[in-house]
């Protein structure tokens, strides 16, 4: 998948269909979640309750662009990437694809978030190094 440095797959659970026989809007949320969790290990063994610094991350805005329906057993590819970043937060994309063809994509903003008091702190150094070496980022 061009442009994505890691790639997970992923098949179709019946969990994931609605009632129009297809994924569910909610679904691809939670396939972007496991591509999430899947690149932050791949990162350093990170997770999204810790991202170092003593810091994890909290989503406050998501987009989802759906180019065509996904079907229960259907074989996916999802992408993911960091395409920016910030001292408090990044910016995530995800693509994913069936058979070669892109059925969705988005991107989720995820800031650094200090669950114990409750608040956005900046991102740990080392995690910001690992991101631009992994992505090739300046």
């Amino acid at each position: 998948m061009e442009g994505f440095r890691l790639t997970i797959p992923y098949r179709v659970r019946i969990a994931d269909i609605n009632y129009g026989g297809h994924v569910a809007n909610s679904a691809v949320l939670n396939f972007f979640q496991d591509a999430r969790i899947a690149y932050l290990k791949q990162l350093g063994g990170y997770s999204e309750l810790d991202i170092g610094g003593q810091c994890g991350i909290i989503l406050p805005e998501a987009h989802i662009r759906y180019l065509a329906e996904m079907f229960l057993d259907d074989e996916l590819v999802i992408g993911v990437r960091i395409s920016q970043l910030s001292r408090t937060t990044f910016t995530m994309e995800y693509q994913i694809v069936r058979d070669g063809e892109v059925t969705a994509e988005g991107q989720t903003a995820l800031a650094c978030f200090d669950y114990q008091k409750r608040r956005a702190r900046r991102l740990d150094p080392l995690f910001v190094e690992k991101i631009k070496a992994f992505e090739g980022l300046q």
